[in-house]
């Protein structure tokens, strides 16, 4: 099975500008998933797409191939992941380079290690599915059986859509939510049912240490301070 790792990384971030080529603890943040992507022994190539000339240079200082430079027009604030993956996928297959799923990593996961891509594609292997995508456990209290929404008359309504909750923790089912730094997917459903996802998802499951995900200035002195404790960075 042929898998593609594609990492995309746009210049247009705005919760931490430019923050995909800053520095986080000596190393440009794109550096730690280009790392942990080419470590990996299951993706067959590793692209990073980008329509940002500084970032693909820094892509390929670190050691990634950057075959082409996004259109614009796939690179703004609203633009959703899916048509970045199928442009990649089409631009790819027009030079003869076809692939069975994709493995995507956001740069803003640099906790992401090779061990955690492996497995997941191990997984997605084994379990036939159309996407395995990493997963945390939710806590009991936000279990959807606990969970209410406010009714558009204002009244509280279950989550689940039940009358009464779950009285009891220990009666509560497991409850997982996307984490999200790594998804393999079936080309077949990028391409052919237009998803990320499809029919059959199966979760990896991730520790909290390593599911650390940067949107904002805060997750990013997080990121710093953890850095700093276990001695990840430069070295």
């Amino acid at each position: 099975m042929r898998i593609l790792g594609l990492i995309p990384a746009r210049g247009g971030s705005k919760g931490v500008p430019r923050k995909n080529i800053r520095l986080l603890a000596g190393k440009p943040l794109l550096q730690y998933t280009a790392e942990a992507a080419l470590d990996s022994r299951q993706l067959s190539r590793v692209v990073l797409t980008t329509e940002d000339a500084e970032i693909a240079e820094v892509g390929k200082n670190c050691g990634l191939d950057v075959p082409f430079l996004r259109p614009m027009e796939l690179a703004q604030d609203s633009t959703p992941t899916l048509p970045v993956i199928q442009h990649a996928l089409y631009w790819l297959e027009n030079t003869g380079d076809k692939f069975d799923a994709v493995c995507l990593l956001q740069p803003t996961s640099p906790l992401r290690t090779a061990e955690t891509i492996d497995g997941c594609i191990k997984l997605f292997e084994q379990s036939q599915a159309d996407c395995v995508v990493t997963m945390e456990s939710v806590p009991d209290k936000y279990n959807p059986h606990w969970v209410y929404f406010k009714n558009d008359q204002g009244f509280m309504q279950l989550s689940t859509g039940e009358k009464d909750p779950i009285p009891r923790r220990q009666a509560l089912p497991l409850a997982y939510h996307r984490e999200g730094s790594v998804y393999v997917i079936r080309c077949s459903v990028i391409i052919g049912q237009n998803s990320i996802y499809g029919e059959k998802v199966v979760g990896y499951l991730l520790n909290g240490f390593n599911a650390l995900n940067i949107d904002t200035l805060e997750d990013w002195d997080q990121a710093e301070s953890i850095m700093l404790q276990f001695g990840i960075g430069p070295g």
